[in-house]
């Protein structure tokens, strides 16, 4: 199955207020690995960004203005997710956005749902760390993944660090290691860069350690002890005999 994780910058929160898209970022995982491949682009909102919005991404409506908008770009775009499995955090808010630019670009687009399923990553923590902070900078630092360099949110950087804290989430930390991402502090200067490290590799063959004859009695002492107080399975000669 092909994975891509997905992030949005916006002008603001709100599609009911006309607020647009201005970044898209997606990653690709094949195998259970960040291949490399991804999809980029800054785009122009043809409208003014707010300013609760600018703080937290730091793109400007004027670093914008030479940028192409969603409707040039959404053929490559959606070719690019089409029928992967599409991994969001908080899902809703990305999609409902995705949604509002493809009816914006009036090129007879079908809600995002037809084209990809969708992981909603947010569900997927609070099943994981119910009542604990789920956010992507609290789940960077619950699996140990360096987001030192995210000072402003970025949707290619984001998309970077979601697919690591995917990986990790759902047991595939050997992932970690494949492709990190850097930015400057202004997005006029971000040019991202994939740096390769070495993986890491086991030599040899996993060494059975078997127990000895003391540890095999003590064993032997503590299932009795437990089959006292009832039913203890791992000392059941029937169950035994019967596998």
């Amino acid at each position: 199955m092909r994975y891509v994780v997905l992030d949005t910058e916006t002008t603001g929160l709100e599609t009911s207020e006309g607020h647009r898209i201005i970044e898209v970022g997606c990653v690709e995982i094949l195998n259970r690995k960040i291949t490399g491949q991804r999809y980029h682009q800054y785009l122009n909102p043809e409208r003014d960004i707010d300013e609760g919005a600018l703080a937290v991404h730091g793109i400007t409506k004027d670093f914008l203005k030479d940028k192409p908008t969603f409707a040039e770009i959404a053929t490559d775009f959606m070719a690019f997710i089409q029928d992967a499995v599409v991994i969001i955090h908080n899902a809703p808010f990305d999609t409902a956005f995705i949604n509002y630019e493809l009816m914006l670009a009036k090129q007879r687009w079908k809600p995002l749902t037809q084209y990809c399923q969708i992981i909603d990553t947010l569900v997927l923590a609070r099943q994981l760390h119910a009542g604990q902070r789920n956010s992507l900078d609290a789940l960077c630092k619950r699996y140990h993944i360096d987001n030192s360099h995210r000072e402003l949110h970025g949707a290619l950087l984001d998309a970077h660090l979601l697919a690591q804290v995917y990986l990790a989430m759902t047991g595939g930390q050997g992932s970690l290691f494949d492709d990190v991402v850097t930015a400057t502090d202004q997005p006029q200067n971000r040019e991202l860069a994939s740096l390769k490290t070495p993986q890491i590799q086991v030599d040899g063959v996993l060494k059975v350690i078997s127990a000895n004859a003391s540890e095999l009695e003590l064993h032997a002492k503590k299932l009795q002890e437990m089959a006292k107080n009832g039913l203890c399975l791992w000392n059941n000669q029937q169950l035994i005999d019967n596998n």
